[in-house]
């Protein structure tokens, strides 16, 4: 097991210590779940494929509810709608 000790920074960001991250190349995503005051992170692509699918369904839902909440949606007609959910 390794162990580091890092800072969350004024903007929310921490950094994962050098030696922790080798092996983990440039961009790599990263699924992070809160449980009280543990969190857990893991390579996205060392999920299985639905369940990596279902999570980055859910992180779009809950960033559209917050565009949502923030005022920041526009009026779609139908096919300008469907092109853009083709698109994800």
């Amino acid at each position: 097991m390794d162990i580091g000790i890092t800072r969350l920074s004024s903007k929310g960001q921490i950094v994962i210590p050098a030696f922790m991250r080798r092996g983990f190349p440039e961009g790599t995503q990263l699924l992070i779940v809160r449980e009280g005051d543990r969190f857990i992170v893991k390579p996205l692509d060392e999920l299985e494929p639905e369940l990596k699918e279902d999570i980055l369904f859910a992180e779009r839902t809950e960033r559209a509810l917050q565009e949502f909440k923030e005022g920041k949606f526009v009026k779609k007609d139908h096919a300008d709608f469907v092109r853009d959910l083709e698109s994800w």
